[in-house]
């Protein structure tokens, strides 16, 4: 996922004469990976939640730690 994209790689694209559909692709592409992106995030938080409500459950502060830097790291990502 997380390729990187330069408006000049678009741009490249449009200008290229009769080649609209290369332009097209190269925005389903960036669309497609940030829709996977967003999902992957949503799912990892989820799981991340999950594990956290685990530790919790047992009394384990090494695990809940552990779980909640994992949270601070994915929502820092954004």
């Amino acid at each position: 996922m997380d390729k990187q994209y330069s408006y000049a790689d678009f741009l490249k694209a449009m200008a290229q004469t009769g080649k609209e559909s290369s332009a097209e692709k190269l925005l389903n592409e960036i669309y497609l990976d940030m829709f996977l992106n967003i999902i992957h995030r949503e799912q990892s938080y989820c799981r991340i939640i999950d594990l956290i409500d685990g530790a919790l459950d047992r009394k384990d502060q090494a695990a809940f730690m552990k779980y909640t830097d994992a949270l601070h790291h994915l929502q820092n990502m954004k």
